[in-house]
């Protein structure tokens, strides 16, 4: 698997990530060209259409795109389903599942998760948007922000409070799916500053009316979900991160030993050579931490229950790992990346370099799913200090 998924992001996806990078986004037709690589569907029911992995092989495989790829963008619009999907797997009824899921790993539906509200961030638990029972129908009204695949998104999971109006706290949040055509969506484009090739939106709800049976497990349970849904967001950001961070070492390496400065090769200065010595030394750190909590995952995995939580709702020690790798992974992007940009020097600071590129998708890493703040944070807590 692993050698046609790489030549096909080396054939079907890096001559074109500039053009998807203009036009905001990427074509259907590459969700179904993956999916048929079952490249969607790992980690998955078989018979929802998927490939059961372990956390390992998942992990791999993210770090493996994103070093071959080299695009965040498209992984975000590729994958945006992984945050989308796992609320309705793991808690919706089978009814639901088999509507909504299948379709999003043939690659012929798009699937995203809308949290995060305008002035709301990281702080799920005073969201405002609302939805009331009326009849077998959900009424929603309100806003999301920052939701990646936003625009072409066919399923939505949505965070919405359905508890009494003006109510507070993680109390009566629920999950809800909403269809991508139902009356009262709206949708605006945000422009960003990097992630270019993964369309982002605001969402508006006004008086969307979605059926009952859309909704994702009992009224008032959604904030667990959502808690354990950040988890394995966060997990797989860690792998993303570090694969770019290997994207931004292989550039660097090649350019080096192909830039030739005052009669030489860029390699042979000592400055250089350190300089890459030290994204290697962060890059190594970094994957064997990942390896290590992956393992800790899987093992966890095996240890509970099939009907029990996930191994990432409970346990503590794993939940502080979680949140420490992707504060250290997304800051050996980040280092790597402008270690990256000064090696090429002006080419680094050109469109159309690997570097460059990724030096601008840094911080949404650093951002998305938890701010490195709300990590460390929530690390200490989980660790007891």
């Amino acid at each position: 698997m692993a050698q046609n998924v790489r030549r096909f992001l080396q054939n079907r996806v890096v001559p074109r990530v500039q053009e998807w990078e203009d036009a905001g986004e990427v074509p259907r037709e590459l969700h179904r060209e993956a999916a048929a690589l079952g490249i969607l569907g790992l980690g998955y029911p078989e018979e929802l259409g998927g490939t059961p992995a372990p956390h390992a092989v998942r992990n791999a495989l993210s770090v493996a795109m994103s070093r071959w790829g080299a695009s965040g963008g498209v992984m975000a619009a590729l994958f945006s389903h992984n945050i989308g999907l796992p609320p309705i797997l793991r808690h919706g009824s089978e009814t639901l599942q088999q509507e909504v899921i299948p379709p999003v790993l043939r690659g012929e539906k798009i699937a995203a998760l809308a949290i995060t509200e305008p002035g709301g961030g990281s702080d799920v638990a005073s969201l405002r948007t609302t939805a009331r029972r009326e009849g077998d129908d959900y009424v929603i009204d309100g806003e999301k922000t920052f939701i990646t695949s936003g625009l072409r998104a066919d399923w939505i999971t949505v965070a919405v409070r359905t508890g009494e109006a003006g109510a507070r706290g993680s109390g009566g949040i629920s999950i809800i799916v909403v269809p991508g055509d139902a009356t009262g969506l709206s949708r605006t484009r945000l422009h960003k500053m990097g992630w270019h090739a993964s369309d982002t939106a605001h969402l508006r709800f006004d008086g969307v009316r979605v059926p009952a049976r859309y909704l994702v497990g009992e009224e008032g349970a959604g904030f667990r979900m959502i808690m354990a849904n950040f988890n394995g967001e966060r997990l797989a950001m860690s792998a993303m991160a570090l694969g770019f961070a290997q994207a931004c070492y292989d550039e660097a390496l090649d350019w080096a030993r192909e830039r030739k400065t005052f009669g030489s090769p860029l390699i042979e200065k000592q400055v250089i050579r350190h300089k890459l010595v030290d994204m290697q030394t962060r890059i190594h750190a970094t994957e064997a931490w990942l390896n290590f909590v992956s393992g800790l995952a899987d093992a966890h995995w095996g240890r509970i229950p099939e009907s029990a939580p996930g191994p990432l709702e409970t346990d503590q020690n794993l939940i502080a790992q979680v949140c420490m790798l992707k504060n250290q992974s997304t800051q050996t992007m980040q280092f790597c990346a402008d270690q990256a940009v000064q090696i090429l020097g002006g080419m680094g600071f050109m469109r159309g370099t690997k570097s460059e590129r990724i030096y601008r998708e840094v911080k949404v890493m650093m951002i998305g799913g938890g701010a490195e703040e709300i990590m460390k944070d929530l690390a200490a807590r989980q660790l007891g200090l």
